[in-house]
């Protein structure tokens, strides 16, 4: 009985918690969502940089409602002993736990497909905007700072864009020398041949194995807590009468 009970205390302050957290984001997403600008305004040209590529209101209204849900469910589950709104809480946390599970196999089997895919999309943006759209450049321009890396794949990625055609340069990211920050200029495509420095998406996914463990660990503690709690609704819904 006493092992129901702290079960059962434990259900709800994490619900409470995800509940919480949950309200935060749609708050946050509605706001941003009605008034982009303010948001814009509180947090600088970082944040506008990511609505350039996502709609981040959107984004968080999705994120909060589900949690929301989730955090409600829970809660009332626990706290008024229902066997319905337990049930519902483990199969959506079951669904985000599958939904995690199918996404994680992808990412390790289908890396390469991913990259290509990618590319798909992302070249022709480089090659069409960068240096002529401003939150896109200060994205690219921020990306390739912090990784050390040119482009998307490397500096061909450059080749027949508009800056380059225009500029008759490639962007000098593609020209430094990463171990003693120094620039050959002008950075020409026979000096980006000459540097091969790595593109964005082969440093970002050795980045990623770089700290594998680090990833790993995060994820698995996350499945494991997922897992704990959905074991946590099945044994309150089980003893219950």
């Amino acid at each position: 009985m006493q092992c129901f009970k702290f079960i059962k205390i434990m259900m709800f302050l994490f619900n409470l918690l995800i509940f919480l957290c949950g309200a935060a984001l749609l708050a946050v997403g509605i706001w941003v969502s009605v008034d982009g600008p303010s948001f814009l305004k509180i947090f600088g040209p970082l944040s506008s940089s990511a609505m350039q590529f996502v709609n981040v209101g959107y984004f968080l209204i999705a994120a909060g409602a589900v949690l929301f849900v989730l955090g409600f469910l829970g809660c009332y589950g626990a706290y008024s002993e229902n066997k319905c709104a337990l049930m519902m809480f483990f199969f959506i946390l079951l669904l985000i736990f599958i939904a995690e599970i199918a996404a994680a196999v992808v990412a390790l089997v289908y890396t390469t497909m991913a990259e290509q895919f990618l590319a798909l999309l992302v070249v022709p943006a480089i090659r069409k905007d960068y240096g002529y759209q401003t939150e896109f450049t200060q994205v690219w321009n921020s990306t390739m700072e912090g990784l050390k890396c040119c482009g998307f794949n490397n500096y061909t990625d450059f080749n027949a864009s508009r800056f380059v055609e225009e500029n008759q340069v490639f962007p000098f990211y593609c020209c430094i020398n990463f171990v003693n920050d120094t620039v050959k200029e002008p950075c020409t495509e026979e000096v980006a041949q000459k540097m091969e420095v790595q593109g964005c998406f082969k440093q970002l996914l050795h980045g990623v194995r770089t700290n594998a463990v680090t990833v790993g660990g995060v994820a698995v503690g996350i499945a494991a807590l997922e897992l704990a709690t959905m074991i946590a609704s099945m044994y309150i819904y089980c003893n219950l009468k």
